[in-house]
């Protein structure tokens, strides 16, 4: 018995030395932070209304589904993410090129950045993110918001998968004036006029989307679907396309 009363004072004694020394050490109190940082993750995690709300330039942390990614390079992706809630664009996230083949559409994903705003464009930068599921299929559509188009509410939808029907074809430019780079395209709908974007580090040159608007003609009627991005206006990035019946 009196061996093991020594065993639990000298082992009370260790721990006390520890709990004091790590006062005093950068590298111990980094180990800590750590440690509380996992601790109180599921109370840091932001809904996609208190990711709205906050100030920008103020950091973030929320959980979201991997619906698509730009093109990897530089240690950098750019993601379009999204659940039940709402959308996220997040912008030239850290990612290694091994873990970057990982962010397959359904992947859910807890990321850390900084809320900022871009032309009207609101995004998350200076990202870094962890895996918290792999991918699963999330069931996500695109929404129609055809009706919206001109109306105040759209923004409301920004970075959503969406679709537009019964757009026409008013001009296709290709940016640089030839293929191989992004193809600039302008719908109309009653009366007015809509800036559409076929972004080639989303869906590449060799995709179907990237031929078909390129074989489209003017008075072409079309059903387009794509992510809603912001830039001065409406912008969408397109990842289909296809004549209206």
């Amino acid at each position: 018995m009196k061996k093991i009363l020594a065993m639990l004072l000298v082992m009370t004694t260790v721990f006390a030395f520890g709990a004091c020394g790590s006062s005093d050490s950068g590298k111990d109190k980094d180990t800590d932070n750590k440690v509380n940082n996992e601790t109180n993750d599921d109370t840091t995690v932001m809904t996609h209304d208190e990711y709205m709300a906050a100030d920008l330039d103020t950091e973030v942390v929320i959980e979201t589904y991997v619906q698509a990614t730009q093109s990897w390079w530089d240690n950098k992706i750019t993601v379009y993410a999204q659940d039940n809630d709402g959308a996220y664009f997040i912008y030239e996230m850290a990612c290694s090129e091994e873990d970057a083949a990982k962010l397959t559409p359904g992947t859910k994903i807890r990321v850390t950045g900084y809320k900022a705003e871009w032309s009207g464009e609101v995004e998350i930068v200076d990202a870094t993110f962890e895996i918290i599921e792999d991918a699963d299929i999330l069931g996500i559509g695109a929404t129609d918001v055809t009706d919206l188009l001109g109306t105040d509410e759209l923004i409301e939808h920004q970075n959503e998968l969406v679709v537009f029907f019964g757009m026409t074809v008013e001009a296709i430019e290709y940016k640089n004036g030839e293929p191989g780079d992004d193809i600039y395209l302008t719908l109309g709908l009653n009366g007015a006029s809509y800036s559409f974007c076929v972004e080639v580090y989303l869906t590449g040159t060799e995709t179907d989307v990237y031929t078909t608007v390129g074989e489209l003609e003017v008075g072409d009627v079309v059903n387009v679907e794509g992510f809603l991005y912001w830039y001065d206006g409406m912008n969408p990035h397109i990842t289909s396309i296809s004549i209206a019946e």
